[in-house]
């Protein structure tokens, strides 16, 4: 039998010193770890909130083509923040990229890793089976 898990990694260093992959496809599913606003090319992190989570996105959209999935595959969502009050502000960066799945969602307030992050996303897909990528191209 073949082995469909798929291990895929950004250049993050935290990867290397924990010892994780970004992101793990699995058959259908995709799921993403905790990504956070780090331009892994630079390694440098927005002071802002809004900044970082646009970078956060465009993490896990990179980790989700990386696994052949898109945003419109996810189904589960979960958003850390060391600050409840930094939320309402990422609303409308996380309604437009999360518009097309709207996921199940959840936001837990914790303290993250570094204290430069103000935002953590999680998220899990789902890839369409071929009887529904042919339904959905009709």
């Amino acid at each position: 039998m073949e082995d469909l898990r798929v291990r895929i990694s950004q250049g993050s260093t935290f990867e290397k010193q924990v010892g994780y992959s970004r992101a793990v496809s699995d058959g259908r599913w995709v799921f993403v770890s905790g990504t956070t606003g780090f331009n892994y090319a630079s390694m440098t992190i927005a002071d802002d909130v809004v900044d970082q989570v646009e970078q956060t996105l465009a993490n896990i959209d990179a980790a989700l083509v990386s696994a052949g999935a898109v945003a419109a595959d996810v189904v589960r969502v979960k958003y850390y923040l060391p600050d409840p009050a930094d939320f309402e502000a990422c609303w409308p960066s996380l309604r437009r990229y999360f518009s097309e799945a709207r996921p199940a969602a959840t936001m837990l307030v914790c303290g993250l890793a570094d204290p430069r992050m103000k935002i953590e996303i999680e998220v899990t897909a789902l890839k369409p089976s071929r009887v529904e990528e042919v339904r959905v191209r009709r």
